[in-house]
């Protein structure tokens, strides 16, 4: 197999998960390239044995990868979209964060999950992007998409903004609130959840339209079809608002009509059979437990 490594940070346990990793590694045929920011801080603690090959940008990652593996929390395999990108090559998230609903395979798990990979035992859960578009908008090298969320907020002043949205060229409402999110499915876990959005499993096709701090208590998160166009517009006191998607920052002017549509393509998620999204809900949530005693 041919697998590209990728991490964001070095912290306290990546050393036990890269020895982890190579040693399931070490029994089956693998061809392995990190991503060289990540490669460079583990090679200063000379955590290998020998010199391997690095990638630095998308361009470097080709569809002949069987695997892309995402060493990190949840913010790490957000960025690992922004390599694989349309190459559908899947993603394994190896948490070594805290919380984590992408980052499936714990550290503890590694030695068991990890050769499943080899084996073929895994199955692919496919995940809904999001694209933004907007006259004048400066694209960083062609990411104009999000996994999590797309995110409208206020800039520079601690006044709400006012948010019209159009569903397909329809008015729906003016949101007065701090912000705006337009969650996926597998956004729903995150900063939609936070603000009250309804959970979402990965294979509805839906998306979600979460207000952040609302002054209105009649604007409630609503649950729309995947398909669905997004217009938005903002106003408000200052001449500028941000946009983010995922953990990239947009500095965009306001009254600037911009667009929210799904993409074209789909990110691969890898699964397990018992690391199941359900099971992550009942395990991240203590969702059966009784905590009453």
């Amino acid at each position: 197999m041919r697998i590209a490594v990728y991490g964001q940070y070095y912290k306290d346990n990546t050393e036990d998960i890269i020895e982890k990793m190579f040693a399931v590694f070490e029994g089956h045929t693998t061809e392995v390239i990190f991503e060289a920011n990540f490669y460079n801080a583990i090679k200063e603690r000379e955590l290998l044995k020998e010199s391997y090959a690095t990638f630095s940008n998308h361009e470097e990652l080709d569809r002949r990868f069987d695997m892309l593996i995402s060493i990190g929390g949840d913010g790490t395999m957000l960025r690992s979209a922004t390599y694989v990108r349309d190459k559908n090559i899947p993603v394994l998230g190896i948490n070594a964060g805290r919380l984590g609903f992408l980052a499936t395979v714990q550290q503890d798990e590694i030695e068991t999950l990890l050769p499943l990979i080899f084996e073929n035992k895994y199955k692919i859960s496919p995940r809904t992007l999001l694209s933004l578009d907007y006259k004048g908008m400066e694209k960083e090298d062609g990411l104009d998409f999000a996994l999590n969320e797309i995110t409208v907020s206020r800039k520079d002043t601690t006044s709400m903004i006012t948010v019209e949205v159009k569903l397909n060229g329809d008015y729906l409402n003016s949101y007065w609130a701090d912000g705006l999110i337009i969650s996926t499915p597998t956004g729903s876990t995150g900063y939609s959840l936070s603000c009250g959005g309804p959970l979402l499993i990965p294979e509805v096709n839906s998306l979600v339209i979460t207000p952040i701090a609302p002054h209105n208590l009649n604007a409630r998160p609503l649950v729309i079809p995947d398909d669905t166009e997004l217009e938005l517009k903002v106003s408000g006191r200052e001449p500028q608002h941000l946009i983010s998607l995922d953990s990239r920052i947009l500095t965009v002017d306001t009254e600037t009509s911009f667009y929210i549509k799904k993409t074209s393509f789909k990110i691969n998620m890898v699964e397990f059979p018992d690391e199941k999204f359900i099971k992550t809900l009942r395990k991240k949530l203590l969702w059966g437990e009784d905590k009453r005693n």
